[in-house]
């Protein structure tokens, strides 16, 4: 903006969730014009110091913002892109931001925060806005929306040999400079001994859950972090929704609260809304707890390192993914003797 003057940037403020990238909120005022104006604005900056994917392309998550600004979707309206690293030291973006309420991560929604403290009546409702939400997202045309830049899979069961293969890569990329990973090398085994044709290509979200939408009144007003998204099988991210919501709660033992529709009844409601037959939904939830499993790994490994509190000593390979994946495959528990059942 050449023409404004009288800038002023309030003090930084930064989420308490996120491990990927840096991002900020913050209040800029200045006058253009004959007008003084005041905008709350978000700056995502690329990781400069650890990367929890092997890569993080910052430029691909603008593209899709800026390609679902006309659409249904809810999305932050993207301002500014700098590929300079430069400026800041690494590439960033500025965004505006939207008003309203993110569900808490951790501790989790279901015990903590706005969500929580709603009356399960209205739980059901935010719910329901986030599925509604993400079937809307799965109905998109993305040729026609130009996101073919994402990397179109080939046929077959190409969507899911392209996640695989991206998966492969990053679990050897973490296992360099991590504990091996048993489970989840036999999980990735599992998944491509079982691979089928999935009924349709879409674009994905990639990180589907509750602590990625924006609510205002109980309805989904913005979704949020979009570095995951890919073309391909749809049902993934409905998997990814399914165990992300268990891994945070259930997945450690704490209650769920009432109100949250079960996971049979959001696979229907979930198929109503996209008039497709959810057909391997138990596939696409193994897959969500070896996807978790790897970022699981990374993360503990990261806090291992910089000599950070572990909830357990070997969290890096017994965790709820790891769990969930060896009762769901018969593989030994996490931490069982080599050889045990």
């Amino acid at each position: 903006m050449p023409d404004a003057s009288e800038l002023a940037i309030a003090p930084f403020e930064r989420p308490s969730a996120g491990y990927s990238n840096e991002t900020f909120l913050f209040d800029l005022s200045y006058r253009l014009g004959d007008g003084v104006h005041r905008d709350r604005l978000v700056a995502r900056l690329a990781p400069s110091d650890f990367l929890v994917f092997p890569e993080y392309d910052l430029v691909a998550q603008c593209r899709v913002m800026r390609s679902l600004a006309a659409t249904t979707i809810p999305v932050p309206r993207v301002r500014w892109l700098e590929e300079d690293a430069t400026v800041l030291g690494t590439p960033f973006y500025l965004m505006d931001a939207i008003g309203g309420e993110v569900p808490a991560e951790v501790p989790s929604y279901h015990s903590y925060g706005f969500v929580s403290e709603a009356t399960p009546e209205r739980r059901t409702h935010m719910w329901w806005s986030g599925i509604g939400t993400l079937a809307r997202i799965h109905a998109l045309d993305w040729r026609t929306l130009g996101l073919a830049f994402l990397g179109v899979p080939p046929p077959e069961t190409g969507p899911l040999d392209r996640q695989l293969d991206y998966y492969d890569r990053y679990l050897r990329w973490v296992c360099e400079s991590g504990a091996p990973q048993p489970i989840l090398q036999a999980a990735l085994g599992w998944l491509q001994r079982n691979r089928f044709v999935p009924a349709r290509v879409t674009l994905c979200w990639g990180d589907a859950r509750l602590p990625n939408l924006m609510y205002r009144d109980d309805e989904v007003v913005g979704v949020l972090d979009w570095e995951m998204a890919f073309l391909g099988d749809p049902e993934e991210d409905l998997g990814w929704w399914l165990f992300m919501d268990w891994v945070n709660n259930e997945g450690y033992g704490l209650p769920r609260a009432a109100g949250f529709p079960g996971r049979l009844e959001t696979i229907r409601h979930y198929e109503e809304l996209s008039g497709r037959a959810v057909e391997h939904a138990p596939y696409h939830e193994v897959l969500a707890a070896f996807r978790f499993g790897i970022i699981m790994a990374r993360i503990a490994g990261r806090l291992r390192e910089i000599e950070a509190p572990l909830p357990t000593p070997d969290l890096e390979t017994n965790n709820p993914c790891t769990q969930r994946l060896a009762a769901a495959l018969g593989l030994p528990a996490p931490g069982a003797p080599s050889g045990g059942s």
